[in-house]
């Protein structure tokens, strides 16, 4: 995808953004207690005490700048992969690159002390990840600096710089467990790649073979029929991938389409044409 992607919100980039600044509101001035904050924190030598954090620490934050932070990064890289990947496979990419910074958390503990620790940055890391494999090549500004950089080199500045702050004292962010966002991230638009790029499996055509039988020559004129109907080895064009494909156009925009998808509409419209033909 060579074009600049839209920046327009979209409707789960919307309701994250909503929901980690109502959290951060009601724990800053309803429930201040100590407590319930330490119940939403992912303690990596207290899983199995706690669970839940592995989805709860998503949408705390600790400190109005890492909120914003994260949330201007979620708004400016967002909105484009969720129309790429549509809502319902935007949310679990999501939740799944947050899993992946939690466990690569829990692995890390094994090595060195992991502080408990909140955000949502490992998610939003995912995102980075999956927004630099659509559009590599895309020229971004690196605010407030006069400087644009392609796509790609700017998230691998963001994660570095990142993970360096890893190195400098304790805190409830756990910036290495940022990198493993980044890595499931890269590991599901990898496998995506590749299971895009395997080609689709067509059924070998039945051979026509000509019966001849022996018959005059008027009989043959009038009675002559193919001995074997011309089967279609196109494959079917499923109904329910082309109401897909469509209804993604009518919420999103053309630009919202894959590669995939368009040749996939192309070849449903073709399809189409022939068989009215």
């Amino acid at each position: 995808m060579d074009k600049t992607p839209s920046l327009r919100l979209t409707p789960w980039v919307t309701r994250l953004v909503l929901t980690n600044g109502a959290l951060f509101l009601v724990l800053a001035t309803v429930l201040t207690a100590p407590r319930f904050a330490t119940a939403l924190e992912f303690d990596p030598l207290r899983i199995t005490d706690r669970p839940w954090t592995v989805v709860t620490h998503l949408f705390a934050h600790r400190g109005l700048l890492h909120l914003v932070l994260t949330t201007v990064l979620l708004i400016a890289f967002g909105p484009p992969v969720e129309r790429t990947l549509g809502s319902k496979r935007f949310l679990g990419f999501y939740l799944y690159s947050g899993f992946g910074a939690a466990l690569f958390a829990l692995g890390l503990s094994a090595i060195i002390r992991v502080e408990p620790f909140v955000g949502a940055t490992g998610a939003v890391f995912g995102v980075l990840m999956a927004f630099t494999a659509y559009w590599p090549d895309a020229r971004l500004s690196l605010f407030p600096f006069p400087v644009t950089l392609s796509a790609r080199v700017l998230v691998f500045v963001l994660i570095a710089v990142d993970t360096a702050f890893g190195f400098v004292g304790k805190s409830s962010v756990a910036h290495f467990a940022h990198f493993g966002g980044a890595l499931a991230g890269y590991a599901f638009v990898r496998l995506q790649a590749l299971t895009a790029r395997r080609p689709p499996s067509r059924p070998s055509p039945v051979p026509r073979r000509p019966v001849v039988t022996p018959m005059r020559v008027q009989e043959a004129a009038a009675e002559l029929r193919p001995a074997m109907p011309i089967i279609d080895a196109r494959p079917e064009v499923s109904n329910d991938e082309v109401d897909r494909v469509l209804d993604k156009i009518a919420e999103f925009g053309i630009d919202s389409l894959t590669s995939q998808e368009r040749k996939f509409l192309n070849e449903a419209a073709e399809r189409k044409r022939r068989e009215q033909s």
